[in-house]
């Protein structure tokens, strides 16, 4: 989940996300967002990606999918927000002292980092189930190129 400018993060997860073969949703839209949270199960983990960790769209579908019984894993740039209170696991990663507008940058690419380390530990838990669903990844790519 994630929205305004942590929404590409989370596109960026989901993309790579389902490269290593796991099964993602990541809505676009708030109303969306509040289905997927609310059909999670206590198998799941929804991903909550917000900069200030204060976005109301994702903290409320945070706060559905725990209802649910999944596990929620933050990503923001701030220890202390209404994300992390809500949150079973906190990463935090970003610039919350830069000069207005700056931190925003900061934390995209600090988040974008987290998510390359968070991919690459599952593709390495993931095994080979994990490597073809990789290959299948570069496969699909490289028919998209010339």
């Amino acid at each position: 989940m994630g929205a305004g400018l942590s929404q590409p993060v989370v596109a960026d997860a989901a993309y790579r996300l389902r490269a290593v073969g796991r099964a993602v949703d990541a809505p676009t839209d708030p109303l969306t967002a509040q289905l997927s949270a609310g059909l999670l199960t206590d198998s799941s983990v929804c991903l909550a990606v917000s900069h200030t960790g204060a976005t109301r769209s994702t903290v409320d579908a945070a706060r559905r999918a725990r209802l649910q019984g999944a596990a929620v894993l933050a990503l923001t740039s701030y220890v202390r927000s209404p994300l992390t209170e809500t949150s079973d696991c906190v990463l935090v990663a970003g610039g919350q002292d830069l000069v207005l507008g700056l931190e925003a940058v900061a934390s995209r690419l600090a988040h974008l980092a987290v998510i390359d380390a968070l991919v690459q530990t599952l593709l390495d838990l993931g095994g080979d189930e994990a490597r073809r669903a990789l290959d299948v990844s570069a496969e699909v790519t490289a028919e998209h190129s010339y």
